[in-house]
């Protein structure tokens, strides 16, 4: 900090009790607000030397002028007191909710004869609202089902015992077609209506069992008082919410009234998903975004997107169920990590839904801004390779013989994580004697990087060997005699079970086989692999033309390379004339090429 801002002084006034804290800079705008359990111990340890090597981090810290806080009775009140202040005020280092959307609610209007549908708006009138409903189908299909079930009137008639006692309505042709029984023309009671209205309220709010036994029920009676077309009604209004249900319920109805939540993160955003569940049914789920402004963790990201949206959607469940511990005392919540049984797959479900979410959010994200893919990519293989640099240039290098002959070796590169072909290198061996693919690889990796170091050419971070053991410990070897061994990250990758070797590592790493860094990693092999292989193959096939045409009285290894070079393949030196032959050899041996390639056809002819 400045000698501008004594903080000590402040620091000595903070008590320490559960609160939260504002940070404000020269300009006396409010730029971070955070919660605590003991305000003084954190506000203290973000003064405290290499406390936070986070590099955003240390930026707000260079930037306070001031500190205020508000003490409150319990860490609960302050997780509500942070998330209501960051809302109203956004400062700029705390994390941003992405959700600009205006979420349809249903709302069960206040008035005589309630109506029942959906609404973006909500107007402070004393009538009930319900939601608000992410998914806007399973908003519609919940209306549907209520429209199907009972019959509510949907006109916006003022319904009251006055007017429908002086007669001032009638009926429409809703009530021609059932969809309605007419209480304008008082042809239905208000305590009828609203009957319908209770059980509307507890399908609602995920309460179909009660709804489903009192229907049950009243059936039975009706069949009892022999009004069988009363038990026909009821029946398949029964029948309606039973299939409803069976659909909607997820886990056992014994499960009621707990919220559900699950985080994925980025490098700069985290996502949070939230299940509403009441009964085993789900009736809310909801999954946000959240932008990072400091190198915020998972947990404090999580804590505050619950503070969100048990607000948002007014959740007094007791039972909050979470995949990891959240250090939150509160006599009145419980937090439940489940590893098994019915809670595990609430959560399982929920997990499902926010990687789902994350993995859409961040495709858009990339097709819009490639370069967010390729920082995304770069910092997960950073992270599976334990790295401590993004591998933003790599090396890969293959080995290719035949039987011993015609040694090459292949370097491919990529950079940030696509290949830059104009880079591509292959080598001659020319050292090793022999089928030695140790040797092979040892003068390739010293040679490249022995050429490099004395350019001045700026070194890979990660060097990928297409071997195991073996083939990387001769890569390093060479590594070690130039002395740059630690400058660089050097892994080997065996095929059979596409394992990663690392150096004077025992065991080798296993990465999942749709991980993007082990792709990465198959396509750099993959590309050294074809590149090593058609320079071998042109290598190979060159050094057979070459043999017979050396076969030839009078033409050793030299000529016949100037033949080929001139006339491309033995095919056209075959059908030369003499004196095209001339160009590049002299008469004698125009004339022994062209006496050797007819017999040799002769002989073709004859089958001998």
């Amino acid at each position: 900090m400045t000698k501008e801002f004594d903080y000590r002084a402040i620091l000595k006034n903070i008590p320490h009790k559960p609160g939260i804290y504002q940070f404000w800079d020269d300009e006396k705008e409010l730029i971070y607000i955070g919660k605590a359990k003991d305000l003084r111990n954190r506000v203290t340890s973000y003064f405290n030397k290499d406390s936070h090597v986070n590099a955003k981090t240390r930026v707000l810290v260079s930037k306070i002028r001031n500190i205020t806080f508000t003490i409150v009775d319990t860490e609960v009140d302050a997780w509500l007191l942070e998330n209501s202040l960051i809302k109203k005020h956004q400062p700029r280092y705390n994390v941003m909710l992405k959700d600009d959307k205006t979420y349809p609610w249903i709302i069960i209007k206040n008035e005589h004869f309630p109506r029942i549908f959906y609404t973006r708006r909500i107007v402070r009138d004393g009538s009930k609202y319900l939601g608000p409903y992410a998914s806007v189908s399973m908003m519609h299909n919940i209306l549907g089902l209520i429209k199907e079930t009972f019959s509510l009137r949907t006109c916006n008639l003022p319904l009251t015992k006055e007017n429908i006692a002086k007669g001032k309505f009638k009926v429409c042709l809703e009530y021609q077609l059932g969809n309605c029984k007419g209480p304008c023309q008082d042809y239905q009671t208000e305590e009828d209506y609203d009957h319908s209205i209770e059980e509307i309220t507890d399908i609602l709010n995920g309460k179909i069992g009660a709804v489903l036994r009192n229907l049950r029920a009243d059936m039975e009676k009706a069949v009892s008082d022999m009004n069988y077309e009363q038990a026909h009604r009821l029946k398949r209004k029964f029948e309606l919410l039973d299939n409803y249900q069976s659909k909607s319920t997820v886990v056992n109805s014994s499960i009621t009234d707990v919220d559900v939540f699950s985080i994925a993160s980025e490098e700069k955003y985290a996502f949070v998903n939230y299940l509403k569940v009441m009964n085993g049914t789900i009736i809310q789920t909801q999954t946000i975004e959240l932008k990072k402004r400091l190198d915020e963790s998972d947990e404090e990201l999580l804590t505050l997107a619950i503070s969100e949206f048990r607000t948002r959607y007014e959740s007094h469940s007791k039972e909050i169920i979470v995949p990891f511990d959240i250090d939150l005392d509160d006599d009145k919540i419980k937090f439940t990590v489940p590893k098994l049984g019915e809670k595990r797959k609430l959560l399982d479900l929920s997990q499902k839904n926010v990687h789902f979410f994350k993995r859409d959010k961040m495709d858009q994200y990339e097709k819009l801004n490639p370069e967010i893919r390729t920082e995304r990519l770069l910092t997960q293989m950073m992270k599976d390779l334990r790295m401590n640099q993004l591998p933003r240039h790599i090396e890969c290098f293959d080995n290719s013989n035949f039987q011993g002959k015609y040694p090459v070796s292949a370097i491919v590169v990529f950079k940030d994580a696509k290949p830059s072909k104009k880079d591509y290198r292959h080598f001659n061996v020319k050292t090793v004697e022999g089928p030695d693919d140790f040797a092979t690889m040892e003068e390739a990796v010293h040679r490249r990087y022995r050429r490099m170091l004395d350019e001045g050419t700026e070194l890979p971070q990660l060097i990928v060997i297409d071997g195991g053991k073996g083939q990387l410990s001769s890569a390093l070897k060479s590594l070690k005699l130039l002395g740059i061994d630690k400058q660089v990250t050097i892994i080997g990758i065996a095929k059979r079970l596409e394992e990663l070797y690392y150096p004077g590592d025992q065991y080798p790493l296993y990465l999942d086989k749709k991980s993007e860094t082990l792709k990465v990693i198959q396509q750099l092999r993959d590309e050294a692999h074809r590149f090593g292989i058609t320079f071998h193959r042109k290598k190979r096939d060159k050094g057979t033309l070459v043999t017979e045409l050396e076969l030839i009285d009078g033409i050793g290894k030299t000529t016949a390379e100037k033949l080929l070079k001139y006339f491309k393949s033995v095919k056209k030196i075959r059908i030369a004339t003499e004196v095209e032959l001339q160009e590049v050899v002299n008469m004698k041996l125009a004339k022994a090429i062209i006496s050797y390639f007819s017999v040799s056809d002769q002989k073709l002819e004859t089958g001998d």
